[in-house]
């Protein structure tokens, strides 16, 4: 017999009266809790899930027990692993709802920080002077097009192009295409500017149109969407290779990331010569100066 909870109560209750009711469930989200412990905003659980490799067998099923996209593929020379997303993890623990004895919890310790450099060493990856860019006449609107998934900051980078554009005395115009992607879902930012607030005539950038796309995740930069505001001889793409998993490893773990198709299919609509690609998972260069 199941347990009444006060959910129920307020179903039993509300079925007796006469009309239209409407329930409204107040709860934060998992995405949310995340987010305020990051800023020590919320309370932050003394315990991580980490999946010991060496017993792992790649089997998936922490997958489907949880419909968790921090649980993510790990290649070793053994085969496909996985292992805990520990930057995106939501700490509700459904990963371990499976019977599997890889899975390991840690109470009370905490993840290890990243080396500070050595200062006495010379850097080897200082950069040299960057020169300053060619800036675009803009007497018409120039858009910008930000492709990536959610959590990984494609909305901040539109806003941070809008406001800059804003301090400048620009024109300037950003639509965010979010949805339901909190966290690992496609998203979109349009930016578009101007020298004149009345050069700008839409709210998006409109097919074809785009001057320069940032791919900050190849699948969403190769989406039906993102490709066709792309035009060869106008459209400049910035992308990123680093897979992310998508939604399909939950209940596929053979699953294998598109990579060559995605960057096959961005070069047909922009043209391979005007497509920069680099995995931003492997650039550990630091900046040094002020």
């Amino acid at each position: 017999m199941i347990a009444e909870t006060p959910f129920f109560s307020v179903q039993r209750e509300l079925r007796e009266k006469k009309g239209v009711s409407a329930i409204i469930y107040v709860q934060t989200c998992a995405s949310e809790k995340r987010r305020r412990r990051k800023r020590d905003e919320f309370p932050d659980p003394a315990k991580r899930v980490v999946i010991n490799e060496l017993v792992c067998e790649g089997c998936g099923d922490c997958s489907v027990q949880s419909n968790c996209l921090s649980v993510e593929p790990h290649e070793t020379e053994f085969g496909r692993k996985r292992r805990i997303n520990q930057n995106s993890c939501n700490k509700d623990y459904s990963c371990t709802n499976g019977f599997c004895p890889s899975f390991v919890t840690v109470e009370g310790g905490q993840l290890k920080s990243a080396k500070k450099a050595d200062k006495t060493r010379p850097n080897p990856f200082t950069l040299p002077a960057l020169p300053e860019p060619t800036l675009p006449l803009a007497e018409t609107a120039w858009g910008i097009v930000v492709a990536g998934v959610g959590g990984t900051g494609v909305i901040t980078i539109g806003q941070l192009l809008g406001m800059a554009a804003h301090i400048e005395g620009k024109g300037v115009v950003t639509q965010d295409a979010a949805g339901l992607a909190q966290k690992g879902g496609a998203t979109w930012s349009h930016i578009q500017i101007a020298n004149r607030m009345d050069a700008i005539l839409t709210t998006k950038v409109g097919t074809a149109e785009a001057d320069v796309v940032i791919g900050c995740d190849p699948i969403v930069a190769a989406n039906k969407s993102t490709l066709a505001v792309m035009r060869e001889g106008r459209t400049f793409v910035a992308l990123n290779t680093h897979g992310s998993p998508t939604a399909a490893f939950v209940s596929n773990p053979n699953w294998q990331f598109p990579a060559g198709n995605c960057e096959s299919a961005i070069s047909a609509a922009a043209g391979a010569a005007n497509i920069g690609v680099l995995d931003a998972d492997k650039i550990s260069v630091e900046l040094v100066g002020d």
